[in-house]
């Protein structure tokens, strides 16, 4: 009778460990699934017809842009992202892949003195958000395919929009490897 017990309590506490350990790895799991998109469109001249858009950034004080309907930067070219601190804040920074970086020296090279104007669809706090963040202004030739820009967001979203487009990379990174 005894070894019946013993067995059905080792069965028990196994139980026990399975769910907490369960229960400690959804919210990593949810973490894991988490995606952002990220687009990056150029400034451009308004034109007659149907391929260009006024867009306003920025919540507080927003601008109004005229940008190419058709981004030239994607997810689909993010590498890593990550949120560096700066004095006075926090910037979000984006390194491109190898395609990115060329697209991204080509239009930097090419559009000098216009803006670039940055979209993001992320999750925050179960909440899906989706805005205009930041309209960097061109200063000349980037060829290490780094964005790196002053969002219009806080902290736990950049995080959130962090996490979204590295979850993206890496799932990128193991599609293309096949």
């Amino acid at each position: 009778m005894s070894i019946g017990r013993n067995r059905f309590n080792l069965y028990l506490v196994c139980l026990l460990a399975l769910a907490v350990g369960a229960g400690c790895r959804t919210q990593a799991g949810k973490e894991k699934k988490q995606v952002a998109t990220l687009r990056v469109h150029v400034e451009v001249i308004p034109e007659p017809m149907d391929f260009s858009s006024s867009v306003k950034i920025f919540r507080e004080k927003p601008i109004l842009l005229t940008v190419d309907k058709g981004p030239f930067l994607t997810e689909a070219n993010v590498s890593e992202a990550k949120v560096v601190d700066v004095p006075g804040g926090f910037d979000l920074q984006i390194k491109f892949d190898r395609q990115g970086t060329w697209l991204f020296e080509e239009y930097t090279t090419t559009h000098p003195g216009k803006h670039l104007a940055i979209f993001s669809a992320f999750v925050d706090k179960k909440k899906k958000q989706a805005r205009w963040l930041a309209a960097p202004l061109i200063q000349g030739r980037n060829s290490k395919g780094v964005l790196t820009f002053t969002p219009d967001a806080n902290r736990e979203e950049c995080e959130a929009i962090v996490r979204g487009l590295n979850n993206v990379a890496e799932k990128n990174r193991k599609d293309s490897q096949w």
